[in-house]
């Protein structure tokens, strides 16, 4: 058990969800004390090449999940050993586990949300907005009788679209030295990478369809620019879809500031709210 507060948070860890090339993919749950919470999963950033389920447990979710939501943290395949779509093929694959063995965990996934940070929020939001793609759904973990959606979206500090993402001068890439984008997608050459991002863009798959999303994004993020954000929730806006925008003035890139009292009860306000 794990205090948030004065409200307890049980923990329950490695879960297998999934096995591929010979190792098990793993998801742990925190579980608030009061039942029949809504459930959203949790996918972790790092630059699609680091982290774990485990990265935010403390400081984020076991905190978030004292607010009356269920957080589900699960692993997904890294780059540059894994390529694009293999972590979204995770992602989907554990969505589907979900729904399949909610009930015999006593979880109500009829309705799922999903909250990523940074890189997370990136591969969050394209799995919400690529439901039935048949290049990105993947078989990972069966259960395919299952659906993949979500019906809310938390976006921190996230991408948006990678060709724009991964463009810098000669001089940015001098001083803002980030491959992520390359090591994701497998290629550095420009014009391959461009090329290959170029049906990945969360902007060019917004719709009417499209989940509500909350994004959050620090003014003064030099990892992924604010602009960032705030072209999603345009694009989201002008499709016709829900979404909130909240600027957080003078924080950075994983700013401690998105892990404070006030960001996290607004979170899982607004999770509790739209999965209702």
């Amino acid at each position: 058990m794990s205090g948030a507060g004065a409200v307890a948070v049980a923990v329950e860890r490695d879960l297998a969800y999934a096995s591929v090339d010979g190792s098990e993919l793993r998801l742990d749950v925190y579980r608030p004390a009061e039942p029949d919470t809504p459930v959203v999963v949790y996918v972790h950033g790092g630059g699609w090449t680091r982290g774990d389920r485990r990265t935010d447990g403390t400081g984020r979710l076991a905190p978030l999940a004292a607010h009356g939501v269920t957080v589900v943290a699960v692993d997904y395949r890294l780059a540059p050993h894994a390529v694009f779509p293999m972590q979204l093929h995770d992602l989907k694959g554990a969505v589907r586990w979900l729904r399949a063995h909610g009930p015999r965990l006593g979880l109500a996934t009829g309705r799922l949300g999903i909250w990523g940070a940074s890189a997370g929020a990136y591969l969050g939001s394209l799995l919400a907005l690529s439901e039935g793609d048949g290049v990105l759904e993947g078989t990972v973990g069966g259960n395919l009788e299952q659906p993949s959606g979500v019906q809310a979206v938390v976006h921190w500090f996230g991408q948006a679209d990678l060709v724009a993402s991964a463009a810098r001068s000669e001089v940015e890439a001098r001083l803002l030295p980030f491959r992520f984008e390359a090591d994701l997608l497998g290629t550095d050459d420009p014009a391959e990478l461009a090329e290959r991002a170029r049906g990945l863009s969360l902007l060019s798959r917004a719709s009417p369809e499209a989940p509500p999303f909350l994004i959050a994004h620090g003014d003064r993020d030099r990892v992924v620019p604010v602009s960032e954000g705030l072209s999603l929730h345009r694009a989201l806006g002008h499709a016709g879809a829900r979404s909130r925008f909240e600027l957080l003035a003078g924080a950075g890139h994983e700013d401690a500031e998105f892990d404070g009292p006030a960001t996290l009860a607004i979170t899982a306000a607004w999770l509790r709210a739209v999965l209702a």
